[in-house]
């Protein structure tokens, strides 16, 4: 439990996205995921990001602590009615993780198979009333788990540039109030947007944050990403200095370690995404001036 004990001790922390494969070889996955081995407290898996058909986040992430890193799992609603989501909670606890984000999903709408069907029967509140439950050992049809409570440790998603802060408040507090130990941010770009997300919402109600830093690789990068990813908000003075680089690719992972360092002094971690290029990682880090970890988990 690195990320737990880091983040409440009040120590910076740190965590890295990966993309489960479209295919059944988790090979490069894995790679990619190892190659943080060090220099991030967990790595986080996406559960059918934008809606598009991937490897389960449970099976990745139980790979995951079979080479001695510690997962999040991402869980989303989206895709699963009341009763696979009690069985992969209590599945996930089994095979021994223990890290979680509770998200509603991206809508079917926005992936490649927009026929599909979705579920929806929870969302993200609702979720993480669930696994509260869980951890309080109640059973939801006979009383109470068999075999005790589980112990799952459940974070939320936010975005702090939302254009509703009345309602970004109000959706922080539920999920707090629904158990949820941290929250993990959308993409952040600006930083006093983050500040004042820290200091009028979430610290009042305890949480620590991860801010979320986005890797951008290039203007065109940029420009796709503020088309199709919902409540994405890259301004263009970064799309202008991308567009100007000799080297868009190095200026990205510049861009992105000014946003660590940065975030670094507002809020108690960052989450680092970088996908389709998450071996640029460990430079964005370095350049950032974070230290490698001392401890990592163990294999199971």
């Amino acid at each position: 439990m690195l990320l737990r004990r880091a983040l409440e001790r009040g120590d910076f922390a740190v965590t890295a996205e990966v993309t489960p494969p479209r295919g059944a070889d988790a090979g490069r996955t894995l790679a990619a995921a190892t190659a943080l081995r060090g220099l991030v407290h967990a790595v986080n898996v996406t559960d059918g990001s934008r809606a598009v058909m991937r490897m389960s986040s449970l099976a990745v992430c139980r790979l995951l602590l079979d080479q001695g890193m510690e997962p999040v799992l991402q869980m989303t609603c989206r895709d699963r009615n009341l009763i696979a989501l009690q069985s992969d909670l209590l599945g996930a606890h089994a095979l021994g993780i223990r890290n979680l984000l509770c998200l509603t999903g991206d809508p079917v709408r926005a992936g490649d198979q927009p026929q599909a069907r979705p579920v929806n029967e929870l969302e993200a509140v609702r979720l993480l009333q669930l696994v509260d439950r869980f951890n309080r050992g109640e059973d939801p049809v006979q009383g109470t788990l068999p075999d005790g409570p589980t112990t799952l440790w459940a974070g939320a998603a936010a975005d702090p540039q939302s254009r509703s802060w009345s309602g970004l408040r109000s959706r922080v507090r539920r999920k707090q109030a629904a158990g949820a130990c941290f929250v993990q941010t959308q993409m952040v770009m600006d930083a006093e947007a983050l500040r004042r997300f820290v200091e009028e919402i979430t610290a009042p109600l305890g949480l620590p944050v991860l801010a979320g830093v986005f890797l951008l690789k290039s203007a065109r990068n940029a420009l796709f990403i503020n088309r199709v990813v919902p409540g994405a908000c890259i301004p263009q003075s970064l799309i202008d200095r991308l567009a100007q680089a000799d080297d868009p690719a190095a200026e990205g992972i510049l861009i992105a370690a000014e946003q660590v360092a940065r975030y670094r002094q507002i809020a108690q971690g960052v989450h680092l995404m970088a996908i389709k290029a998450e071996e640029r990682i460990p430079e964005i880090l370095r350049q950032a001036g974070l230290p490698r970890l001392e401890t990592q988990v163990a294999p199971q």
